[in-house]
């Protein structure tokens, strides 16, 4: 059976109207930002994902999570000349703060520096982020360590 024109009309309408706000309610959702917790989930992901290229030696991923790489005047080039440090284990433990977008995060850490013959050497750091454009990077480091 065939519904005039206008009947079809009405009925989309009426199947239209909650599929749409459905959709708004969850674009307003979206769109006042993400609960704390998962701040801390994507920050943990975050510095996970850069301790594990800093362990594994390959400046060039870490760079991405560098706050220094969003600083003009810092390039790639002067950011590989300045380690000297290696990593043995790595593992992030948690969160330690979270305000605005500053972070801290505790890192345990063995590391040795060779040039000053400091071998196996182990602490838990407390690791600065900052979030840049809605992302977190690992602030830039004032000391060693």
């Amino acid at each position: 059976m065939k519904l005039p024109m206008f009947q079809r009309r009405r009925l989309l309408g009426y199947l239209a109207a909650p599929a749409v706000t459905v959709l708004a309610a969850g674009l307003v959702g979206c769109a006042s930002g993400s609960s704390p917790a998962s701040d801390r989930q994507v920050l943990l992901q975050r510095a996970t994902a850069f301790w594990k290229s800093v362990q594994d030696n390959d400046p060039v991923t870490s760079w991405n999570y560098e706050e220094l790489s969003k600083k003009p005047g810092w390039t790639l080039q002067a950011y590989l000349k300045r380690e000297g440090i290696l990593y043995q284990a790595v593992q992030v433990l948690e969160v330690r703060s979270l305000e605005g977008d500053k972070a801290v995060v505790d890192v345990k850490v063995t590391y040795s520096i060779p040039v000053l013959r400091m071998m196996d050497q182990e602490v838990v750091l407390k690791d600065e982020w900052v979030r840049v454009d809605g992302l977190w990077y690992h602030a830039e480091r004032r000391g060693i360590l």
